[in-house]
């Protein structure tokens, strides 16, 4: 009994660093026992946070709640994360600045009653000056959606802003989240209508999961928990000993992402992430958690059945009968492990949805309107 529940932790830990991906055998016997898994966590974005400068802040009314929100799209209608949008009130000429999240959204709080002009500027765009806002007390303005124009001097070199590049911006914003500052959690998209990732992005992110220091001294804990419960005897005592199996759970997880969070879903068009709901009631949020270990987002932006997981679940495990001692293989022993995976895929799903977004580091609010 205390093989498998080291077993079922030690795949829910290593559930938490990518996408649902299971790939090492386990014995189930009293002989030797496995508790490593591949890094798993279905797929998904996470949208720009909007970082307020180092500017003067505008005077806040603590009796008042009054805002001015909007969004900043480029000529062609895609969203420009990153912009920066400053409020001047009139006539101090106070200011303070923000810059638009992952859907190309700004939004200013606590204002008081003034009038106030916005501008809006970024690379490879012309400057946009907007006409005065008059702002009453508690009053909400919603600025029709800004677009800007690109700027002359750039139009050879700027010739549209497209969903690659917002892809890319977004996968850039995802490889800085991490739970309590120190895990990986690259695998999750807190932006709902996130890009669909190409077959090039899909690699580099399971390559940047897989080189993560993080990664290497979890791999390093878990061959480390093994050999004290003397998991995989036939790897034998010792710094030798040690090494095998430290080899053996890199193996896992290196095959496990590369197969499940790139090969298959380049080649189905699927995306490898978790997209965060946040919203709805709490059943409704638990069996969407659950659903995505078997169902995922196509890279069409309609939900599919999830091949990329199950399928990538069970070649890593088959595929790691190569290099496990002869006494830990087998079809049986795929078949558990392989489910041991899906399992620990859907508690990590669970807690990506109500926790761990609270115990993560680098992550900007949420969109409005989510999902």
């Amino acid at each position: 009994m205390r093989s498998v529940l080291l077993l079922i932790f030690l795949a829910f830990l290593a559930g938490t660093l990518g996408p649902n991906v299971q790939a090492q055998p386990v014995a189930i016997q009293s002989a030797s026992a496995t508790a490593s898994s591949a890094p798993s966590v279905a797929a998904s974005v996470a949208a720009q946070e909007a970082i307020p400068a180092s500017s003067p802040h505008v005077p806040a009314n603590p009796a008042t709640d009054a805002g001015i929100a909007g969004t900043v799209t480029a000529p062609d209608g895609h969203v420009i994360v990153g912009a920066q949008v400053t409020l001047v009130a009139d006539p101090s000429h106070s200011q303070q600045t923000v810059l638009t999240d992952g859907e190309g959204s700004f939004r200013f709080t606590g204002l008081g009653p003034g009038t106030f002009r916005i501008t809006v500027t970024s690379a490879g765009f012309a400057a946009w000056v907007g006409p005065a806002i008059p702002l009453t007390s508690h009053q909400q303005v919603s600025v029709p959606a800004i677009s800007l124009e690109i700027a002359s001097a750039s139009t050879t070199v700027h010739a549209i802003f497209t969903g690659h590049d917002l892809a890319e911006q977004q996968v850039h914003l995802e490889e800085k989240q991490r739970i309590l500052g120190v895990f990986p959690n690259f695998y999750t998209s807190y932006v709902w209508r996130a890009e669909p990732l190409t077959a090039k992005q899909k690699f580099q992110l399971a390559w940047r999961s897989s080189i993560d220091p993080v990664t290497f001294l979890t791999t390093g804990a878990v061959a480390g928990l093994q050999q004290w419960q003397n998991y995989f005897s036939a790897y034998g005592p010792g710094v030798e000993g040690y090494a095998k199996r430290y080899g053996a759970n890199y193996a896992d997880g290196f095959i496990g992402i590369m197969i499940g969070g790139a090969i298959l879903p380049s080649i189905l068009h699927q995306d490898p992430r978790y997209f965060y709901k946040g919203t709805g009631s709490i059943r409704s949020r638990a069996l969407y958690a659950l659903s995505t270990v078997f169902i995922c987002r196509g890279d069409n932006g309609r939900w599919q059945p999830n091949y990329s997981n199950v399928l990538g679940t069970l070649a890593a495990g088959g595929i790691s009968n190569a290099y496990y001692p002869a006494n830990d293989r087998g079809f049986q022993l795929t078949i558990e492990n392989s489910l041991i995976g899906l399992a620990a895929g859907g508690g990590t799903a669970l807690l990506q949805e109500f926790l761990i977004r609270k115990l993560s580091r680098g992550l900007p609010p949420l969109p409005q309107g989510q999902p």
